[in-house]
């Protein structure tokens, strides 16, 4: 009997594929991510024989497909540059219980349009009694637990909905893969179809993926590269607040983030995340600062929490939450070298209030007086705002869109902010109803804090 496939071996962290198989991926240096994966060598079963026609572009611009659909989460809908667009396919990820399922409930019930919700981890009768909690009763909802995906399909074609759900994509299979659901070959084989039926029927595709312990979404990393979109929603199941974080939009701008609350009606929207994140701050205590970060479009103000004490044991301690280790490690060299703070033998702790992750270097002057502050035990003004990138020789660098940060500075009552001096300059307006520090070393920010 003829063998109709070929053997390649994925790579579950980059999504390579190659002929043989090695110890260590030779696209991405990773070791052990190589798997066996079978290829038919046969036609493309999907095709069906059709030939595509071609298009002109203002005929497709014209069209509804080329349109969003406005949700009515704002939060989901800022995420997502404006709204879901017709024929795209968007990756949800999540932790298990982080609210992914009450979500994508949510956004079903908020469209007026036929769709369709396909969950492989629960019955239709345990979805329906989650969408009764959420208060979401509406006809044009169907719900399916089918985990076929060829099966799925067939559903699609019957409904036509305008929005297909897929809760999860590691429970669905392909009858014609040799694997477990799951599997790199089923999440690729069952991906692909998917996606075919999103260009080909012009709806848009959510699908829910698990994440690992190491907070990525489970399978190969190639299911990101091939959808639209990848959005992640983060936070602590002991606290109530979720962050959903797009980390890859084709139709908008990364690093966007939406803020919600879980309650028992499910996940509502926060329209003023920096007076969330500010409510329970204390203004008695050192080692506090506010730091004005931009979130994708959004400036929200967080509080910056640092604790430095001596050292118990021969090895200091370096914790960090929310903000990028090494450069921790660099602020604390500049503290030691350029302003005399020794920190070799002390314990660090630093934490991001609410679960956020900071990786703008505007918050580098934030961190280093939030370090001093705690190491002084000295107390910096409740009413003081701090913003700059800090040089190894301890010179204050200048940030980006300090005005949209400074105006949402003022909304949350706070009368004076540091900043670069050569930001400052570069102000088209006078700043009004607040006071600004322009600074150029670490030195002059010190100056002013600890006055």
């Amino acid at each position: 009997m003829r063998n109709n496939s070929k053997i390649v071996y994925l790579c579950s962290s980059c999504g390579q594929d190659f002929p043989k198989w090695n110890g260590q991926c030779p696209a991405c240096n990773e070791w052990g991510t190589l798997s066996e994966f079978k290829v038919s060598k046969s036609k493309n079963s999907l095709s069906n024989g059709v030939k595509k026609e071609t298009l002109p572009l203002e005929e497709i611009l014209h069209k509804d497909y080329a349109q969003r659909t406005i949700t009515g989460i704002n939060e989901l809908d800022r995420v997502l540059g404006g709204g879901i667009l017709n024929g795209s396919m968007i990756l949800l990820g999540g932790s298990p219980g982080i609210g992914k399922s009450t979500l994508a409930l949510q956004v079903l019930g908020s469209l007026e349009k036929n769709v369709l919700y396909v969950s492989a981890e629960e019955s239709e009768e345990q979805i329906a009694l989650r969408a009764k909690r959420l208060n979401i009763l509406s006809s044009n909802i169907h719900l399916s637990s089918e985990n076929r995906i060829d099966e799925i399909v067939n559903q699609i074609n019957i409904l036509k909905p305008e929005l297909l759900i897929v809760d999860s994509v590691q429970t669905i299979y392909s009858e014609s893969a040799d694997s477990l659901p799951g599997s790199i070959t089923q999440i690729r084989e069952c991906g692909q179809k998917l996606l075919q039926v999103a260009k080909d029927e012009k709806i848009a595709v959510l699908v829910i993926g698990h994440v690992t312990k190491e907070g990525v979404i489970a399978g190969p990393k190639m299911l990101e590269h091939m959808v639209d979109t990848v959005l992640y929603l983060e936070g602590d199941e002991r606290q109530d607040h979720r962050i959903l974080r797009s980390v890859k939009n084709r139709f908008g701008t990364t690093n966007e983030v939406g803020i919600f609350q879980m309650n028992s009606d499910g996940l509502t929207e926060v329209s003023n995340p920096s007076e969330l994140f500010l409510a329970e701050r204390r203004i008695d205590i050192t080692g506090s600062t506010i730091f004005p970060s931009l979130e994708g479009t959004r400036p929200i103000l967080v509080e910056i929490q640092s604790l430095v004490s001596p050292a118990n044991f021969n090895a200091p301690q370096r914790n960090v939450n929310g903000f990028d280790f090494k450069r921790l490690s660099m602020l604390l060299a500049v503290l030691e070298k350029r302003m005399g703070y020794k920190m070799g033998n002390q314990d660090v702790f630093v934490n991001l209030v609410g679960g956020l992750k900071v990786n703008d270097p505007a918050a580098d002057l934030s961190v280093i007086s939030a370090l001093a502050s705690s190491e002084k035990d000295k107390i910096i003004k409740d009413s003081i705002v701090l913003i700059g990138e800090v040089g190894l020789g301890g010179e204050i660098r200048s940030v980006a869109r300090l005005e949209e940060r400074i105006n949402e500075t003022k909304a949350l009552g706070f009368k004076e902010l540091v900043a670069p001096k050569s930001s400052i300059q570069r102000l088209k307006s006078k700043a009004k109803d607040i006071k600004l520090h322009a600074v150029s070393h670490v030195v002059e920010a010190f100056n002013i804090i600890f006055e």
